[in-house]
Formats: C-alpha cells, sequence, structure tokens
C-alpha cells in the first residue's frame, strides 16, 4: 500500500528472487519441471458448491482463524501449495475457489505480470462497486496491460519525484507532534492510545508533504482519517472481522456488499479535498492524457487507501514489534541514530538515514512479519508449472493463485528462526542477501517498482517514512512499554511508558 519515490530506494546487490515456472507449449502433451521436481497433483479440494465455500469462510474467521487456517492444511496435505476455497464466497464473490501458495519458492508467481493477470484482482475474489471510486477502475486494479496503468503510475512517480524535498521536514514536523501529545496524555492518564493520534498525524503529513496542504485547514478540517476508515470498511467489509457474534457478522458483513450508500456524502467530502489540493497535479494528469476526474479519484485512492492505510497499519506494527524488542534492542537503535545524527550536526538527512544499519533492518524485518497488505492474488494466463521447494504442480490457464504472504515470508528454509522479531537480521551482506525474500510490495526488496509491473509504485516512499518513523522515535527515548491489543486493520497499541533520551542530548534537534 503506497507511493513511492525511486531515487530514495537503496542499491541492492543481489540478484531478485524469481519462481521457478515453466510453461506448457503448443506442442508438448505433457507438463514438466524445470527443476526435475517430481510432479504432484494439487492436493486438496473445494467441496460442495455453496456449502464448502461457507464452511471455508467460518473456518477462516471463526473456528480456526486466517493463520490455523492456512497452517492446518498445510499439516493435512503436507504441501504449502493446495486447493481451498477463500472469504469471501456466496453471495459476494461468485467463485472463491483458489490454488493457495504458502512458500518462498512459489510465492514469487504471483509477482509475474507475464504468467498471471491481475485485473480486477486487488481485493481478490471480489471487487468493490466502482460507485465507491467515482465510478472509475483504480490503478490498483489495472492490469498492466491495460492502457491507463502506465500514465496512472507514471503520475505517482511524477507527484514523489516533485515533492522529495518535503518529505523528511514534514515528517518531523508532524511526528513531533504526535510525540508531544503521546507524551501529555500518558501523563494525565498513565497510558495513551497510538491509533487515533498516528492516524491524524500520517494524514497531516501526507496532505502537507504531498500537496503543501494543511488538511485541517480546509473543509476536511480533522474528519479525514474517519471519513477515510468509513469508506474503507464499506470495501473491505467482506474481508474483515470485527468481534460481533459470528452468526451475526457473518451475514452483515460477509454475506452481501454493504452499500455505498453509506459512504457517499463521506467520500465526496475527500474528493472535493483532492480536487481543490492537487491542482498542479491534475493539470500534469490532463497533459498525460488522463482525464481530471479520473486522476482526482485514482489520487484520494492512492493516498488515502494505499499510503494513509499502509502507515495506519505499519507503524503501529512498528511499535508492536519493537515494543517488545526490549531495552536492548532499543539502546543499540538509539546509539545508531544519534551517532548518525550527531556526526550530521545534528540535522536528519538521506545520506544519514542510509547509514543507520540497524534501522532499516528494523524497518525490514517488521515489515517480513507483520506486511501491510498479506495477501496477493492473480489469474493464471496460460498453462503453466509452479514449483514448491519439494514437488512442481500442474497449474492451468484461468485458475486463480493466492498467496497469504506471512507464510512464505516466514519459510524456515529461507530464514532462520522465521517466527522471531530478529532486529540484526537484514545487517551487513548475508543480510542484504535475504532481502530478496522480504516481499512486502507485491514484489522483492531488491527489485523497482516500474510502469509495466504491478509493484507497489510506493515502495520505497513507505519504507523511508519507516525509517523516519524510527529514527525520531529514539531521538527522543532511550527506551519504550506498550500494551497489545487485537484492531480489525492491523495491532492496537497502547503507550504505557515513554523513557526520554539521557545520553547525547547535545544530537538532538526536536
Amino acid at each position: 500500500m503506497s507511493l513511492a519515490v525511486s531515487s530514495l530506494s537503496p542499491h541492492h546487490p543481489n540478484r531478485p528472487i524469481k519462481s521457478s515456472i515453466s510453461e506448457r507449449s503448443a506442442t508438448s502433451p505433457t507438463f514438466s519441471s524445470p527443476s526435475h521436481l517430481p510432479m504432484r497433483k494439487i492436493p486438496g479440494d473445494y467441496g460442495l458448491p455453496f456449502i464448502g465455500p461457507i464452511s471455508d469462510r467460518f473456518a477462516y474467521f471463526y473456528t480456526q482463524g486466517r493463520d490455523d487456517f492456512f497452517r492446518s492444511r498445510v499439516n493435512l496435505y503436507k504441501s504449502t501449495v493446495f486447493r481451498v476455497n477463500v472469504p469471501p464466497g456466496p453471495f459476494i464473490a461468485s467463485d472463491p475457489r483458489v490454488i493457495t501458495l504458502l512458500d518462498a519458492a512459489s510465492f514469487p508467481t504471483l509477482f509475474d505480470t507475464s504468467l498471471v493477470e491481475k485485473r480486477d484482482l486487488f481485493t481478490g475474489t471480489f471487487m468493490p462497486s466502482t460507485t465507491l471510486t467515482g465510478g472509475h477502475r483504480i490503478l490498483s486494479y489495472l492490469d498492466p496491460s491495460e492502457p491507463l496503468h502506465a500514465p496512472l503510475k507514471k503520475l505517482l512517480f511524477n507527484l514523489l519525484s516533485s515533492r522529495r524535498h518535503a518529505v523528511i521536514p514534514e515528517f518531523r514536523r508532524t511526528f513531533t507532534s504526535l510525540f508531544q501529545t503521546l507524551e501529555t496524555t500518558l501523563a494525565a492518564d498513565g497510558k495513551a492510545d497510538f491509533g487515533d493520534v498516528n492516524d491524524n498525524a500520517c494524514f497531516d503529513f501526507l496532505g502537507r508533504a504531498l500537496f503543501d496542504r494543511d488538511p485541517k485547514q480546509t473543509p476536511l478540517g480533522s474528519d479525514g482519517p474517519k471519513l477515510i476508515m468509513k469508506w474503507v470498511l464499506v470495501q473491505l467489509g467482506p474481508l474483515l472481522t470485527l468481534g460481533l457474534p459470528s452468526v451475526l457478522e457473518d451475514l452483515l458483513l460477509h454475506s452481501f456488499r454493504l452499500p455505498a450508500a453509506l459512504v457517499k456524502k463521506d467520500y465526496e467530502r475527500l474528493a472535493a479535498f483532492f480536487k481543490e489540493s492537487a491542482g498542479t497535479v491534475l493539470d500534469e494528469a490532463v497533459e498525460m492524457g488522463i482525464t481530471r476526474d479520473e486522476a482526482v479519484h485514482n489520487l484520494l485512492f492512492a493516498i488515502c487507501f494505499n499510503a494513509f492505510g499502509g502507515m495506519k497499519i505499519l507503524f503501529p506494527g512498528l511499535m508492536k514489534l519493537l515494543g517488545r524488542a526490549g531495552g536492548k534492542v532499543h539502546g543499540k537503535l538509539a546509539e545508531e541514530v544519534r551517532r548518525v545524527i550527531g556526526k550530521g550536526g545534528g540535522e536528519v538527512t538521506m545520506k544519514g538515514i542510509e547509514e543507520m544499519e540497524l534501522v532499516k533492518s528494523v524497518v525490514y524485518e517488521t515489515l517480513r512479519l507483520d506486511p501491510p497488505v498479506p495477501v496477493q492474488y492473480g489469474k493464471a494466463k496460460r498453462d503453466m508449472v509452479v514449483e514448491s521447494h519439494e514437488a512442481a504442480y500442474e497449474v492451468k490457464a484461468g485458475e486463480m493463485l493466492f498467496g497469504y504472504q506471512p507464510f512464505a515470508t516466514k519459510d524456515p528454509r529461507v530464514f532462520e528462526r522465521p517466527e522471531e522479531f530478529v532486529a540484526e537480521r537484514f545487517v551487513g551482506e548475508k543480510g542484504e542477501g535475504l532481502l530478496k525474500y522480504v516481499v512486502w510490495s507485491n514484489g522483492p526488496e531488491t527489485e523497482t517498482p516500474t510502469v509495466g509491473n504491478k509493484q507497489c509504485a510506493g515502495k520505497d516512499f513507505v519504507v523511508l517514512v519507516a525509517r523516519l518513523f524510527v529514527v525520531e522515535l529514539f531521538l527522543r527515548y532511550d527506551s519504550f512499554d506498550i500494551e497489545v491489543g487485537t484492531s480489525p486493520l492491523g495491532s492496537s497499541v497502547k503507550i504505557t511508558s515513554l523513557k526520554k533520551a539521557s545520553f547525547l542530548k547535545r544530537f538532538l534537534i526536536i
């Protein structure tokens, strides 16, 4: 979820990860494995029509939960590739059947747009009504082969490139205010909810950094984050669980679409903000052959759904994993951040951030363990063979492939202690060699988003702001403590203590 500035991307010498795939030629009567792994029939089945999808949906959301839903089938079939139904199923998705890819070898198949089609698959086996996006099929739902894909993605690249000078100063300004608010609340109440404060800061930052516009100084006021979340809920309701009684929730969220009319006025307010704030970007869009209206709704989606939504999930994820990592990791991060910033005269710069190996590593480790978008889809364009570590499987043209990323990025054949947060995992030459298996952006971290692929247009932007968040945190505090709860999107985090910086204070510019 996000936007990108390609010039912010660090250089990695690693060769990109590639999936092991072969295609069946017109003259070849059988499939064959390019690596000579044993051919195996894809295990699993879809059950009886209607009953099978409903049964799998209840297991996915309620009786097992998402991780156990997949883990139990890996154990049952002795395979990381199998057939199953995924939500929402009846009556929202006409065909819930997928072939699931759950290891680091097979998962990259989903990135190869020469083999899989990405048309209307952003949310998987169903697509929300275009009424929710101004009547347009947004960039996220376009396949690279479609004419508008390249100019729309280029428009996002150009926006971020033109505003790259504003990212660091606006982030520092906004998150200085966030930490001051947390400190005040913590002093008054003994704990501080990170979520709402973070949401407000993220939207404020995006408005200022990308459009030089403070949302609070517009008719939108401070309502932006709440309006966005209502709009996102109507789109993603079929894939979420809110903690309601299972039968009631399944009927309300997973069986029928929530009506777009519920958020019509909210969406109009968001669209008005972008019409008023993105004037020069909209002018550029028209010059590129994109209608002004289409550009407005694509910018809204990219910034509200992708960028804001990604930061809403990623920053609490960072707080959760760093909070649990404890004082020893905190001390190392504080030392690295303050040493580099001090060496640079107290300024936070791109050059300095690139020198912070541990900061970079903890960001990549968070993206490995808690990717903002955990699932990917692709429809096979042709007959092919997909390989796991142990076997090869026939996939027919038109079959839907599905990947649950947290299993692929916790593959024990790739990562030692795969379930653990290891702060130093990506430090040094060996650590950088693992970056090709970090695929949160719908592609390997060692590859670059282009107008011809479906890798997150904002891959580099997200990594940068995540590093900035860690930098700002450890410029101010030696350590902190948290309480963690659940949330429909990401983690719920409450701050229970913030230990202010006690050393190298002369380097702090806050």
